[in-house]
């Protein structure tokens, strides 16, 4: 069989399994099962090129789509997932980074680059796999970054990413740390207080009332990272919104992600908790998508 039929049956068993991309997914399997590229399943498509797959090989592809079918996420079978310059480990346990949040992490670090801080000090609640502050980190050279997650299983997959990043760049490691709080509390970081120039987060918002459809959210990521503690889901962010008021120096940020639906309250909750300036900005798709507070 060439790839293309390969591709092509793994593809129709996970479309009839209700999976959104079928074809990129196999793709994807297939590269990581082989040890290739995702170049170059598609140039051996185009090619009309065969592989000559070992017996090992053929039975870890073929578990890998059977697992897929059974709609554990992509990025759990794989063992990682791409965000921004990172390649970060993920799997059950912890949430995995979406690509709207990267819209969060440019909003941050616009910010900075506008108003000059050369040196930022920044705090990254609600850390998960450490997208977000390990972004911060090896993007801003200098920054200081301190990250909070409560989860231990999340935890573990934090402490993982800090430390391959610490091995490529021991600078961004040395300027990470990561402490296991609660991050809607005052007693976690609380040395840290009227010091820190932007606060960026990801935390949970996700309204109880409404529940994913999809299985791979559903059923995988964590609620614990997912439900934003109330019928609304603004419990936690509008929490967040009150702990970042008490880091944050006069004049600094709080870019935070949010529901679609939660812009305006949240908006009008940091303009009474401090923030002289509060509105709801749009990720790539024009879906309100986070929130950008500055404190008076």
């Amino acid at each position: 069989m060439t790839v293309a039929d390969v591709i092509r049956d793994a593809a129709g068993t996970l479309r009839a399994a209700g999976v959104d991309t079928p074809e990129h997914d196999a793709k994807l399997l297939l590269a990581e099962a082989a040890g290739r590229e995702l170049r170059d399943v598609d140039k051996a498509m185009l090619m009309g090129d065969e592989w000559t797959l070992d017996e090992k090989t053929t039975a870890r592809f073929r578990a890998m789509v059977d697992r897929r079918a059974k709609r554990e996420p992509l990025q759990y079978i794989v063992g990682h997932a791409p965000f921004r310059y990172l390649d970060l480990a993920v799997g059950p346990g912890v949430f995995i980074p979406r690509p709207e949040t990267e819209t969060v992490v440019q909003a941050g670090l616009d910010w900075l680059t506008r108003n000059r801080i050369a040196t930022p000090r920044v705090v990254d609640l609600c850390a998960g796999s450490g997208a977000i502050g390990l972004s911060v980190v090896t993007e801003v050279r200098g920054a200081q970054v301190w990250a909070v997650e409560l989860s231990p299983d999340a935890y573990r997959w934090t402490e993982r990413n800090r430390d391959a990043v610490a091995r490529r760049d021991p600078l961004a490691g040395y300027n990470y740390t990561l402490e296991q709080g609660d991050a809607t509390s005052p007693l976690t970081l609380p040395q840290l207080d009227g010091t820190i120039d932007l606060v960026i987060t990801n935390p949970p918002y996700v309204p109880l009332a409404d529940i994913p459809e999809q299985p791979e959210v559903r059923d995988h990521d964590p609620d614990l990272a997912l439900y934003g503690g109330s019928a609304d889901g603004v419990l936690i962010p509008e929490r967040i919104i009150m702990r970042a008021e008490k880091l944050l120096r006069p004049g600094g940020a709080l870019v935070m992600e949010h529901d679609i639906s939660q812009g305006d309250r949240l908006a009008a909750f940091a303009h009474a908790n401090g923030f002289t300036e509060a509105r709801t900005e749009n990720d790539w798709t024009g879906r309100p998508r986070f929130l950008f507070g500055m404190l008076g």
